[in-house]
């Protein structure tokens, strides 16, 4: 570890928040591993990294992690065991598949980015996160997204941008906080747009375009006056 690192993680000690962005690193320092319970915040974004040692669950407090901008292909379970989280990003990385049950015990989550990865499908355990206010799975390569479980989804946004989404399951309609779905340039045919999603859901921001469908005929659809009174409301509150 070089002397310029050392001082950081020093530092991290003292104040619970350590940043070694862009520092060429292919492994985390050990030491760093050792701050346990003590860091709060850890930023090892824009480096070479391609594993995580099973050891990054020993970082007990961490609140914020950032990953991003690494060339990550897989995620150690141990990942779970960082109960405090409240964002974690790692987007821009290598990664296709999660471990099972990963976010389960990750109950704090507020934040999630995985977007510009090569993940094949929804992590349906995000779905029960009772605290979770974004996810963003954009430029990834989900293809379906699982109808049981998308109703249980508790985000505010959800970001599918830049997928190869062919349906958007009806059960989005009965999320219950859900205001801002962004499926912009997927598979979506009009027909897999469903009505509920425009009549009966929270949806106050709706984002299709590059589908397969044009706006007009989005806007021709039964439903969307609906959808447009809660865009107006929610226009209107902020303005």
């Amino acid at each position: 570890m070089g002397n310029s690192i050392s001082p950081h993680i020093e530092n991290a000690q003292k104040t619970g928040v350590c940043s070694l962005k862009n520092r060429g690193l292919v492994e985390i320092p050990q030491p760093l591993l050792r701050l346990g319970a003590t860091l709060r915040t850890l930023d090892l974004s824009d480096n070479k990294l391609k594993v995580l040692p099973s050891a990054i669950g020993n970082l007990t407090g961490l609140k914020n992690m950032t990953l991003s901008s690494n060339r990550l292909e897989t995620l150690p379970s141990d990942l779970g065991k960082l109960k405090k989280l409240e964002v974690l990003m790692l987007n821009n990385n290598n990664l296709k598949v999660l471990p099972v049950g990963l976010f389960t015990n990750l109950t704090h989550l507020k934040t999630v980015s995985l977007a510009s990865n090569q993940i094949t499908a929804f992590p349906e355990d995000m779905c029960s996160l009772r605290h979770l206010d974004v996810i963003d799975l954009s430029d990834n390569k989900l293809q379906a997204l699982p109808d049981g479980k998308m109703g249980q989804v508790q985000a505010v946004e959800l970001n599918l941008n830049s997928n190869q989404i062919s349906v958007l399951p009806a059960s989005l309609a009965s999320c219950p906080r859900l205001k801002v779905l962004r499926a912009e340039e997927n598979c979506l045919t009009l027909d897999a747009v469903p009505r509920e999603v425009l009549t009966k859901s929270q949806i106050s921001l709706l984002a299709l375009e590059g589908n397969l469908f044009s706006a007009k005929e989005l806007q021709e659809r039964e439903g969307y006056d609906k959808y447009m009174e809660r865009f107006t409301a929610t226009k209107k509150k902020f303005a």
